[in-house]
C-alpha cells in the first residue's frame, strides 16, 4: 500500500483524522466505515432515513439492551443506536451518547427531539466527550475557554487545572451510574496508548452488576507499525484494531469478569498485508470484587467439561458439590454463569462474617457441612410426590 509511512498516528493525529473522517460521513455516506448490519426493522420505523444512512457499526449491540436500563453509548455518531435503545428501555430509562465529532453531535441532537416527540418522551441526551476520558465534558470545557483563552503558558496550566475540577465537580459520567455500556465500531479508533485508560474509564462508570456489550473490528495477527504509522487506516477501522485474543485480556486487567465472544464473523471484513480484520462482538460484567465470607454454600458444575476454571483461578470438577464464598455463590448466580451450575443453600443460614478459608481457593464441600443444623431423619417414600 502507498504512504503508508507517510504520517505518524500519534493520539493528536488519531483524534484529528477521525474527526475530520466522521465529519465527512456526517454529510456524505462513506461505504467504507461500516460492514453490513441487519437491526431488528421494528425499531428502525421513527428513526429519519439521514441517521440510518449516516450509520457507521459492524454489529448491533442494542440487541443487549433491556427495559429500564441506563444505557452508555461510546462514540453515538449519529445516534441510531441511542435511537433503538430508548424504544427498548422505555420511559424509565435513560440513553446517553458520548461523540467528539461536531458534525455527529449536531446530527444527533438535532434528531433527539423528533424522537422524543413520535415515543411520547425524552430519555436520550448527547455528550461532547472522549471515549477514553468521561468525566471531561468538552462543552462545559468550551464555555470555560470562551471566557479564558489559552494564550500563554500559565493559561495552559490553569486551563490542565480546570479540566481536573470539571472532572471531579462536573463528572460528565459518574462512577457506578450505567447499567450497560454499548459501542458500535468505535473503540478500534481510540489510540494504542490510551486504551487502557478506555477500558478503566468503562470499568468505573459502570454500577456493580452492570455489563458490556460491544461491536468492534478485531484482527487475528497483530497490526505491524507501517499500518499502525497511517493515520488514514487508524481512521478507517484497520490500524487500531486489537488483536481477537488481547481484546478479552484487556477487558480482563481493566477488572471485568464473565468475558464472552458472542458473535464472530468467519468472513473477514477487510483482508490487509494478510492480516484479518473481522466484526466480533464482546461481552463482560463488573461487580466480582468484594470480600468472601463462609456460608456453607456449594455449587455443582454440570458440564460437559470434566472441570473448568473461571477469571479468579477457582476449579469446578464436573458433578462435584464445590464449596465457595458467598461472593462467588452469588455472582455465578447470576449471567452468564447461572446456566452452568447448580446452586446448593445451607440448611442453616449462617449470619456470622467469617472469613472463606485458603484465599478463596475452591475445595469440595463435604454435604456434611451444607446440613449443618439440620435433623438426621429417614424420609417416608409413600409421603413424597418429588419423585415417580
Amino acid at each position: 500500500m502507498d504512504g503508508l509511512n507517510d504520517t505518524i498516528a500519534t493520539n493528536a493525529d488519531v483524534r484529528s483524522d477521525v474527526q475530520e473522517r466522521y465529519a465527512a460521513g456526517a454529510n456524505e455516506f462513506e461505504a467504507a466505515l461500516c460492514c453490513p448490519i441487519d437491526y431488528d426493522p421494528q425499531y428502525l420505523k421513527i428513526i429519519p432515513e439521514e441517521v440510518i444512512e449516516r450509520d457507521y457499526g459492524c454489529g448491533d449491540p442494542s440487541r443487549y439492551v433491556r427495559e429500564g436500563d441506563v444505557v452508555l453509548d461510546l462514540g453515538s455518531g449519529g445516534g441510531k443506536i441511542c435511537f433503538i435503545a430508548s424504544q427498548i428501555v422505555g420511559e424509565k430509562g435513560k440513553v446517553i451518547g458520548i461523540d467528539m465529532t461536531d458534525d455527529m453531535l449536531e446530527l444527533s441532537r438535532r434528531t433527539a427531539p423528533v424522537i422524543a416527540e413520535r415515543v411520547g418522551y425524552a430519555n436520550v441526551e448527547f455528550r461532547r466527550g472522549h471515549i477514553e476520558d468521561l468525566k471531561t465534558d468538552l462543552d462545559v470545557l468550551n464555555e470555560w475557554l470562551e471566557k479564558n483563552p489559552v494564550k500563554s503558558a500559565g493559561d495552559m496550566e490553569r486551563m490542565e487545572e480546570e479540566i481536573l475540577r470539571i472532572g471531579k465537580e462536573l463528572t460528565m459520567v459518574p462512577d457506578n451510574s450505567v447499567d450497560v455500556i454499548v459501542s458500535n465500531c468505535v473503540l478500534n479508533l481510540v489510540s494504542d496508548s490510551k486504551k487502557k485508560q478506555m477500558f478503566a474509564e468503562m470499568f468505573r462508570v459502570l454500577k456493580v452488576g452492570g455489563r458490556v456489550a460491544v461491536s468492534d473490528i478485531v484482527s487475528d495477527e497483530d497490526s505491524p507499525e507501517a499500518l499502525k504509522n497511517d493515520a488514514r487506516l487508524w481512521s478507517g477501522c484497520i490500524s487500531g484494531a486489537l488483536r481477537e485474543d488481547e481484546f478479552c485480556t484487556d477487558l480482563e486487567k481493566a477488572g471485568f469478569h464473565g468475558i464472552f465472544v458472542d458473535k464472530f464473523e468467519y468472513e473477514p471484513w477487510q483482508i490487509v498485508e494478510g492480516i484479518e480484520y473481522r466484526s466480533a462482538t464482546y461481552l463482560a460484567y463488573k461487580g466480582k470484587q468484594g470480600p468472601c465470607y463462609e456460608k456453607n454454600q456449594a455449587v455443582i458444575y454440570k458440564g460437559p467439561f470434566r472441570q473448568i476454571q473461571d477469571d479468579d483461578g477457582h476449579t469446578f470438577m464436573r458433578g462435584e458439590r464445590s464449596a465457595v464464598c458467598e461472593k462467588t455463590y452469588n455472582l455465578l448466580k447470576r449471567e452468564p454463569y447461572a446456566d452452568l451450575f447448580y446452586f446448593i443453600d445451607p440448611a442453616t443460614e449462617v449470619t456470622e462474617q467469617i472469613d472463606f478459608p485458603q484465599d478463596c481457593a475452591v475445595r469440595r464441600r463435604d454435604p456434611q457441612e451444607t446440613k449443618l443444623g439440620k435433623a438426621k431423619i429417614t424420609s417416608d417414600p409413600s409421603q413424597s410426590d418429588s419423585c415417580c
